[in-house]
């Protein structure tokens, strides 16, 4: 079946299942049904005109980005200080798991993303 991942989010499975999800009802659902989809991966989609509003880290995963169109800095709070990554075009990253990372947006841009969802955390970019 056909989906958009930018309004319908996928994830896989450890069992290698996959499943379509409607993103807005993901991010509207209790704590205790999302739980379910902390194991496995889920893949997304997002269009960016302005920068992130927060940093977010994923501990129990590497997170692969992929910027499919546009230009973006994405900024990883690393050890050894922050590192800023320019994506151009069509590229992708890698973000280790356990690194705080956010973006400036350089122009209109989308992003695909990969991420093991569980513990995730955000903070706003204000409280690097």
């Amino acid at each position: 079946m056909i989906f958009d991942p930018r309004d319908t989010y996928l994830h896989l499975a450890e069992d290698g299942t996959a499943r379509q999800l409607a993103g807005d009802a993901f991010w509207q659902m209790p704590e205790s049904e999302a739980g379910r989809y902390d194991r496995g991966w889920l893949v997304t989609a997002f269009d960016f005109d302005d920068d992130w509003p927060n940093w977010e880290m994923h501990p129990h995963g590497d997170e692969f980005v992929y910027l499919l169109s546009g230009d973006v800095e994405l900024h990883l709070d690393r050890e050894e200080g922050l590192v800023t990554v320019a994506l151009s075009g069509s590229c992708a990253v890698v973000v280790p798991r356990g690194v705080w990372h956010t973006a400036t947006v350089r122009s209109p841009s989308r992003m695909m993303f990969v991420t093991r969802g569980a513990g995730t955390q955000s903070r706003p970019v204000s409280a690097r």
